[in-house]
């Protein structure tokens, strides 16, 4: 299995995953063109591309979906408010209907050679998900967009391979910077996102001998920095009480408009 940031921030994402002949793409937030030069960059392109899986409907994460859709007909995976609230979205133009596949949380599918398992996650969208994907004993999680964490999250992001964990904000920076209150407040909420600091304590919840990759992402541009989510997250690690430290394990940190080096499991 391999995987791959194509984007992945507060203004865009895309993350490629495939297996054997099997190739998706979890969410299109970035333009069909931006896609399409990222996957030429890893030796594909949007023909080869079997679904879009969608975690939710917030314009980072579907923005491309219109246009690839109508282009080379690929069909478009969501919860059943996800789906119903991209119908509703103007700005990405017409979708076929008959490529939008209601999905349920927690009832896995398969796409070829992968099982999708759709995670439920609290973010403040139309029943957002995260996903697990899965091919024979080998499983990889894309994990971002949500509050918090409990312990079905956890059960959820046990036995991995590799993860793809939000690590969305510094909470200083943010608490000093230039977003206005409510935008702040929705953040830190339980419907916003991952801290650093809160990323590093679900990675010490979930990491095992194992765990081969972890790539931090979904960095917020303004309140956050790629040293500093390493560096906190790593020393979350280090200082917990579990049996490993900050250096056992590969972090990487996703950039916004790069793409990432794969991961292969």
């Amino acid at each position: 299995m391999k995987l791959c940031s194509i984007a992945s921030g507060s203004s865009g994402n895309c993350i490629y995953l495939s297996v054997n002949n099997t190739q998706i793409l979890i969410d299109s937030g970035i333009s069909g063109k931006r896609t399409e030069a990222g996957l030429n960059e890893i030796g594909t392109s949007l023909k080869e591309i079997d679904a879009i899986l969608v975690t939710h409907e917030h314009i980072d994460h579907i923005s491309g979906i219109g246009v690839i859709s109508r282009k080379y007909k690929i069909p478009i995976f969501g919860s059943n408010g996800t789906i119903k609230a991209i119908s509703k979205t103007a700005s990405i133009g017409q979708v076929d209907p008959e490529l939008l596949c209601a999905i349920e949380p927690e009832r896995p599918f398969c796409i070829k050679d992968f099982e999708v398992s759709p995670i439920r996650i609290s973010h403040d969208a139309s029943e957002p998900l995260a996903y697990r994907v899965s091919h024979q004993n080998k499983k990889i999680a894309v994990m971002t967009d949500l509050g918090f964490y409990n312990d079905y999250i956890v059960n959820e992001l046990k036995g991995l391979d590799a993860i793809l964990l939000e690590a969305n904000h510094d909470v200083n920076m943010l608490q000093v910077g230039p977003y206005p209150y409510y935008l702040k407040k929705r953040i830190l909420g339980d419907k916003g996102h991952l801290s650093n600091e809160i990323a590093g304590r679900l990675l010490c919840e979930i990491l095992h001998d194992g765990m081969k990759h972890v790539l931090l992402g979904h960095l917020s541009k303004e309140n956050n920095l790629a040293e500093l989510a390493y560096e906190t997250v790593r020393m979350e690690v280090t200082m917990a009480d579990i049996p490993y430290n900050g250096n056992d394990f590969p972090i990487r940190v996703a950039e916004r408009s790069c793409v990432s080096e794969m991961i292969e499991v």
